[in-house]
């Protein structure tokens, strides 16, 4: 079974929604606050590739306590230690009420009993279960029931300098082969720069190299899960991605064990001229460094021979823990933070898609540079990692990231590396 297939084709259809104006918008605001005076409930938002939150967070700490009477104490988590953070919150009886859940650990918690199901509180709102997007909300879902709540979501697409390219003469790559004609030329004209970026610990960039070339991550047969990254066609993709570095020297050896966080943080330092990197990114880049105002360009990951390639759909849920003492109050924060105008207002200053049919119109129709290309990347080529609990696992053990270590290092060759991380993951997926 193709589960790639099945969310990029939902995503389409949430565009013919969206430009048609046919969703429902929600009705979340009309109804009577649960009272909460006096009460405090916390939440976890992640941190590390999301724009600075702070301003937004005590918008809505000040409506969630206009509204309810209680308060909220928001914690920010790093992305790269919230898994284990969340494992030993959930057995230890320690999980905040509310948090932010990546759209690959929901079924993972949900599967652990560690989260509440929402359907119920959704039915009460007006219109909002038909608003939801779709690809967001079978992510979010395990065994037919909703365990998060679709806030956000990004995808991943080509961040360039646009003034670099333009001094140069080039044009966005449409193809792997311009990709490489541009990197040789930004590589002779400034070697103090990283042509194309290619991080060792950033596995959301792996996969669309694996996917234009016809591989897949993973498929299942029945019940059972087989990983494929071992394949013909997605070592195809594989090899070329790791060339740019290898080969092409167009990356740098200190972006072996290079995350996403570090890849931006050398572009806005102004050492690397293209990467993989999320819709999110272009408003963060320019928040750190304001010279790069204007000096940024975006376009779609090319297909081998054209087109686009397909790209992760990322994105979190908020979801409610069954350890909370106050989930109708951690529900309030919940509808309060996905729908209606902090909804809309957390879109727009990250660069993020709504998680509402009703408030993506103006993304999908958006002629913005910086916004379009990305929202292409979403509606025509976003794509899903294998949907099971057991992918959390994948993530957690590292698996395509130690193969990306390894052949980028050069302690294993493409072959050995991809066998044994197709091995590892085909195990990790079966271990239930």
């Amino acid at each position: 079974m193709n589960t790639r297939l099945v969310s990029t084709l939902a995503l389409g259809t949430i565009a013919a929604l969206a430009l048609a104006g046919c969703s429902n918008g929600s009705a979340a605001d009309g109804d009577d606050p649960v009272d909460g005076k006096g009460k405090t409930i916390t939440a976890w938002i992640m941190q590390g590739t999301n724009p600075d939150s702070s301003a937004y967070l005590d918008a809505v700490s000040k409506a969630f306590t206009e509204k309810t009477g209680a308060k909220v104490k928001f914690e920010e988590v790093q992305w790269a230690d919230a898994h284990n953070r969340f494992v030993t919150a959930i057995a230890g009886g320690t999980s905040p009420d509310v948090a932010e859940t990546g759209t690959t650990w929901t079924p993972e918690f949900a599967d652990a009993a560690a989260l509440v199901p929402l359907d119920d509180y959704i039915d009460e709102e007006d219109g909002l279960a038909d608003d939801l997007v779709k690809g967001l909300a079978e992510a979010g879902t395990y065994d037919g029931e909703l365990y998060g709540m679709p806030w956000y979501a990004g995808v991943r697409s080509i961040v360039y300098r646009a003034d670099i390219y333009e001094e140069l003469g080039l044009e966005a790559p449409t193809s792997w082969d311009e990709i490489v004609s541009n990197g040789e030329k930004i590589k002779a004209a400034h070697p103090e720069m990283a042509a194309f970026a290619v991080p060792g610990n950033a596995e959301f960039q792996v996969y669309p190299w694996v996917w234009a070339a016809g591989g897949e991550v993973a498929v299942k047969d029945g019940d059972k899960w087989k990983s494929e990254l071992d394949s013909d066609e997605s070592k195809e993709g594989l090899a070329f991605y790791t060339d740019l570095a290898l080969k092409h020297g167009f990356s740098t050896a200190g972006a072996t064990t290079w995350k996403e966080t570090d890849v931006r943080d050398a572009f806005t330092q102004g050492t690397v001229a293209t990467m993989i990197s999320g819709s999110w990114t272009p408003k963060s880049l320019i928040e750190a460094n304001p010279e790069l105002e204007g000096k940024i360009g975006v376009a779609v990951i090319p297909g081998q021979d054209g087109g686009i390639a397909p790209s992760v759909l990322g994105g979190s849920h908020l979801s409610v823990f069954e350890d909370s003492k106050e989930p109708d109050l951690a529900w309030e924060l919940v509808k309060i933070m996905t729908t209606g105008e902090l909804a809309s207002q957390w879109a727009d200053s990250t660069g993020y898609f709504p998680g509402l049919e009703s408030l993506m119109t103006d993304a999908l129709k958006s002629t913005d540079p910086l916004v379009a290309p990305f929202a292409k990347q979403m509606v025509e080529g976003g794509a899903s990692v294998p949907v099971t609990p057991q992918f959390g696992a994948v993530q957690a053990k590292q698996t395509t990231n130690t193969m990306m270590q390894s052949v980028l290092s050069g302690e294993k060759d493409l072959d050995a590396a991809a066998k044994s991380a197709a091995d590892e993951m085909t195990d990790l997926l079966n271990s239930k």
